[in-house]
């Protein structure tokens, strides 16, 4: 089976790969606010059916979403477990080994960790459906009124692009150290949990030391290249077609209708 990495592009010729990635940014930004402003389970469900069905439309592997979202899953069970449990003077429904357990706090922290890995799923989809460069571009392009204010929108853009760009090689990184540590005898998955986290320190010291070293690196390149931020030129610039009008407009009237059927208690 082939290993997606974390944050690397996919490329593709789908409807979702051909989307001026500025709608995509748009879009993931409509989500985000119909996700944390609604209470309707069957809207959850269906923005969770919409965004699976993304993945399909763009032939991106779901082991890639597995990747990005077995880290968020213990973030969404500690949350789960936190709403579960009945505490601050809340009466609990029924008493397990000692811990009192309410229904609504269950429902609350279920309905909360499904948002977050909607929201995780549909960031990530955009992020491999969207090449690196083609993402600072939109961002640069949204941002741009903001030169008004004199905001460094090119160094906010540029540093996007590198956070983006240095994500996949961190994690190849640091797996090669976590295999040469394991050729040396490490065990990362036995033992206690102290053991664990300090099997973890001859990987996390390393992984560090490489990633100041590229930095630095990264940083006379760009000296030496006499590298200011103002006047850059694009080699592709962003075209905005009729597919991503319809795109941006019909995922603005869902929201839109999804929210008022929402707070209007219709669904």
């Amino acid at each position: 089976m082939i290993k997606v990495p974390i944050g690397m592009y996919i490329p593709g010729h789908s409807f979702i790969h051909a989307l001026d990635p500025r709608v995509k940014l748009m879009i993931i930004v409509l989500v985000s606010i119909l996700l944390f402003s609604i209470n309707s389970p069957f809207i959850l469900g269906l923005i969770i059916v919409l965004i699976l069905v993304g993945y399909l439309v763009a032939r991106v592997p779901f082991r890639a979403l597995r990747t990005i979202a077995m880290p968020i899953m213990l973030i969404s069970i500690f949350t789960l477990l936190a709403n579960t449990i009945a505490w601050g003077g809340v009466e609990p429904d029924i008493t397990v080994s000692g811990l009192g357990i309410s229904y609504p706090g269950a429902l609350r922290g279920l309905y909360f960790m499904l948002r977050l890995l909607a929201l995780v799923s549909a960031t990530t989809l955009i992020a491999l459906t969207t090449s690196p460069v083609s993402l600072t571009d939109a961002i640069t392009s949204i941002l741009s009124p903001l030169r008004v204010l004199h905001v460094p929108v090119d160094d906010i853009a540029l540093v996007f692009s590198i956070a983006l760009r240095f994500i996949p090689t961190i994690a190849d990184e640091a797996e090669r150290i976590v295999l040469a540590q394991t050729a040396r005898g490490a065990q990362f998955t036995t033992g206690s949990i102290l053991t664990k986290v300090k099997a973890w320190i001859p990987v996390l010291v390393p992984l560090l030391v490489q990633l100041f070293r590229r930095a630095d690196n990264l940083a006379l390149a760009m000296e030496s290249r006499c590298y200011t931020g103002e006047g850059r030129t694009r080699l592709r610039e962003l075209k905005w077609h009729l597919r991503d009008t319809l795109a941006l407009g019909a995922a603005l009237v869902l929201c839109i209708v999804a929210w008022v059927l929402s707070t209007r208690g219709m669904i």
